[in-house]
């Protein structure tokens, strides 16, 4: 309540503080066309805002003498004085390169290359920042489904991109690769409250163009952290909400000291109990960087990271107790001596991942410019569980004798660990004129890993000596890249793009995983994987696209655990068509995928939460993408968009009742043939911003084989957005104000789950075995909410 009542006073007390403001407002643009989400921002302070989808933006700023700058890639600025509202349209054709951007200039597209992708600024993720993690962020993007283990937005938390899983969604941050080099996930929970030091992101659908680390079998993902700032500035944001959510984060910058130093810092701390029973995550993380800039010198040291602590609640439930107690949490769950049900209280994951960044953009001339990168990673932890009636030799530990009994089982608590390094660099170098755009590129990464466990507690037995684990394997994997790429004008309406990377893998492991069973292993692969593509200008407003994409993937540590896996192949196409006038803009895409030993997924998981995959021999992904935006007027505007897909395995055999059996085409595993999104985006009076967002998924199959067991429903959900900006109220540079209320409509859903076979005894069949199946759900929040506040000083 006491919070409640800060948020209440503290909004009366700005609201009367509030001043008046001028406006300045305009279109920018690219060589004529209207420049979505440049950058455009007032020099001393850092505070701006991005272009929208028809180039327009506009700021509030009281009465004074600024600097505006604007920044796409390229950059410029403009002095004004502002003592009236005034439009200032901006050509960027031509301008300064930018350096900040640079450094993700050998990974990311722009509307004259012919890649699929769709961008997400700083300003659209702050509209709902108030602890939910980055994938549940970009929800409303074209064809992703999101989910997350706790049912409301914070902790693990994951996404699909086409119907391909996270293992397949390239991540990088800076240019540098974020995806774990065994397991190919990104785990979002390491960063908690990443979000707040993001400038912008680039999802690139399909193969996207070369890029670092494992190869995109789905979608890129780059990322770009904060810029530095010119003028010193602080912010403190909190927000509360349901299942005891909070959020609290500082952020800071010096600004710019004798014109070239900057340092600038971020902690956060988010706690949550989650929808689910007992799936409560505790969250800590910060962001620090030092920059060095001149005219044509950028050199940024960074290191950000995190600590999580989360109840484990990758278990999932069943039908009935879906329909029955759909928060329930088996997680822990054991027998008392008594006979009492209890829950173990520290089934939990523990886990803290520190990465260090050095980058080093430096121009030479107007044509030559160079990338260069070194990282660092150090992640070590463990995740506790309860187990009961084990047998001691599983573990490491002898029978023994109680009152003439000999005792071979026993209730214990066993930690599995992962210690692990990550470490190398990239590097790039960049020529660009009238007619050309070349980038040379590459990098090498080195992965260390130990995998071992350890007995904490043991119900009957004697532990073993402390810290002695019961199994120890260790892991190296080396990845090396190199690349050309580039976009080149071919007639003055026609240009092409060509990309050839070759990457080659050396994947090693030794020693005895959980089961007691040996892994070993010692793979080396060598890919090739070329690109190209021509962008044709129909008109002004008005372009065409075509693109081919060979890509190549290992399996990964999961995949050989798990079976005797075969390296994935894929021929991805892409036509495109881009239209935008200044209130209507469309994006449209054809998509073939073919593939050659995916790996899909067989709907069951593994001890650990991770889904099993399997070859598949041949599957396709065929789709149509559409995304739009309609400027109804200067108050409304609608942004739609439809993903209509076709997901099939080509003659899918797996065995059934002890037998072969050859399903034909089938449809792949979590690969829903509709995914739409809308944003209905209403501003009634300045400052103030309504947000009706609306998510459908059609329903999927869990299972390769369409088992009717492993089928997911449908679902439809809409979130309510409102944001109110105060400008200089009282001693900040601005307060913002913002509300959410997820699921408004109180949908019981599930976005997520598994399905799982297992044999019994039965004569009746050849095998000698009848097969049964199950599923497990993870079901996602009803209504819930969360409230924020941002001081910015």
């Amino acid at each position: 309540m006491k919070n409640v009542l800060f948020f209440a006073g503290l909004l009366l007390f700005s609201i009367q503080a509030f001043s008046q403001q001028f406006e300045i407002s305009g279109i920018v643009t690219q060589n004529g066309k209207p420049l979505k989400d440049a950058s455009v921002y007032v020099q001393s302070t850092g505070s701006g805002t991005f272009t929208n989808e028809l180039g327009a933006y506009s700021l509030e700023l009281e009465e004074g003498i600024y600097t505006i700058v604007f920044s796409y890639g390229n950059q410029k600025t403009k002095k004004v004085v502002l003592n009236q509202d005034l439009v200032l349209n901006m050509e960027l054709a031509g301008a300064e390169e930018s350096l900040e951007e640079v450094f993700l200039s050998a990974v990311r597209v722009n509307a004259q290359s012919p890649i699929t992708y769709s961008n997400l600024t700083n300003e659209e993720i702050a509209d709902r920042n108030l602890g939910q993690d980055i994938p549940v962020l970009m929800n409303y993007m074209p064809n992703v489904v999101t989910t997350t283990d706790a049912g409301a937005g914070v902790g693990y938390t994951g996404l699909r991109v086409r119907g391909s899983d996270a293992t397949r969604v390239n991540v990088t941050i800076n240019g540098i690769p974020y995806n774990d080099a065994e397991s190919q996930g990104s785990f979002w929970v390491n960063l908690g409250d990443f979000a707040s030091s993001v400038q912008n992101l680039q999802l690139q659908r399909g193969v996207g163009t070369s890029t670092n680390g494992a190869g995109a079998f789905g979608a890129s993902l780059n990322i770009l952290t904060d810029s530095y700032k010119e003028e010193a500035q602080a912010e403190l944001a909190n927000s509360i909400g349901s299942y005891n959510t909070f959020k609290h984060t500082m952020k800071f910058s010096t600004g710019l000291m004798n014109d070239h130093w900057e340092f600038a810092g971020r902690a956060s701390k988010i706690r949550s109990d989650g929808y689910i029973d007992r799936a409560s995550s505790d969250l800590k993380s910060y962001f620090l960087q030092g920059t060095y800039v001149d005219d044509h010198t950028l050199v940024k040291a960074l290191t950000f990271g995190g600590k999580e602590r989360t109840y484990q609640a990758w278990y999932g439930i069943d039908q009935e107790t879906l329909e029955t107690d759909r928060t329930f949490n088996p997680a822990g769950i054991y027998t008392d001596e008594n006979g009492n049900v209890k829950f173990y209280d520290n089934q939990t994951d523990n886990y803290q991942q520190d990465h260090y960044q050095l980058l080093w953009n430096q121009e030479y001339n107007e044509n030559w410019s160079s990338n260069i990168a070194f990282h660092y990673t150090i992640g070590r932890g463990y995740y506790e569980e309860y187990q009961e009636d084990e047998t001691l030799s599983d573990f490491g530990m002898q029978p023994f004798d109680s009152n003439g009994e000999t005792i071979e089982t026993s209730d214990l608590v066993v930690r599995s660990w992962l210690d692990n390094d990550f470490y190398g660099t990239v590097f790039s170098m960049n020529y660009q004129d009238t007619n050309w755009d070349v980038t040379l590129g590459g990098g090498w990464n080195k992965y260390e890993g130990d995998h071992f466990g350890e007995v904490i507690y043991s119900r009957f037995a004697h532990n073993n000596d402390p810290y002695d684990p019961y199994y120890f394997n260790t892991a190296d994997k080396t990845d090396f890249n190199i690349y050309g790429k580039a976009n080149f004008a071919i007639t003055e309406k026609l240009a092409g793009y060509a990309d050839l990377q070759l990457r080659t893998v050396t994947y090693q492991t030794d020693g005895i995983v959980d089961d007691g069973s040996q892994f070993l292993n010692d793979d080396h692969f060598s890919f090739f994987n070329p690109k190209a593509g021509l962008t044709y200008e129909i008109r002004q407003d008005s372009q065409l696209y075509a693109s081919y994409a060979r890509a190549h993937r290992e399996p990964s540590r999961n995949d050989y655990e798990n079976g005797d896996p075969e390296p994935e192949e894929l021929n991805d196409f892409e036509l495109g068509w881009r239209w935008k006038n200044e209130n209507f803009q469309l994006n449209s895409n054809l998509y073939f995928m073919d593939y050659q030993n995916q790996l899909v997924l067989t709907g069951g998981i593994d001890d650990e939460g991770a889904f099993i995959r399997q070859n598949s021999g041949n599957s396709y992904r065929l789709g149509l993408e559409v995304d739009a935006m309609f400027r109804l007027s200067e108050k409304f505007s609608i942004r739609p968009n439809i993903a209509l897909s076709r997901n099939k395995n080509v003659d899918f055999v797996s065995t059934f009742n002890g037998e072969l059996v050859n399903y034909g085409d089938t449809n792949i595993s979590f690969s829903p043939e509709i995914v739409a999104g809308n944003m209905l985006e209403y501003r009634p009076v300045q400052n103030l911003e309504l947000k009706l967002l609306s998510k459908y998924v059609g329903e999927q199959f869990m299972s390769n084989t369409e088992a009717e067991a492993s089928k997911l429903d449908a679902y439809f959900t809409s979130d309510f957005n409102v944001q109110y900006t105060l400008q200089k109220p009282w001693i900040f540079r601005e307060v913002v104000l913002t509300g959410l209320v997820n699921n408004i409509f109180n949908k019981k859903y599930v976005s997520n789950g598994y399905y799982y076979t297992y044999n019994v005894p039965n004569t009746d069949f050849p095998s000698g075995e009848e097969t049964f199946e199950g599923a497990g759900y993870y079901p996602q929040a009803t209504t819930n909410f969360l409230l924020g506040l941002n001081l910015k000083f």
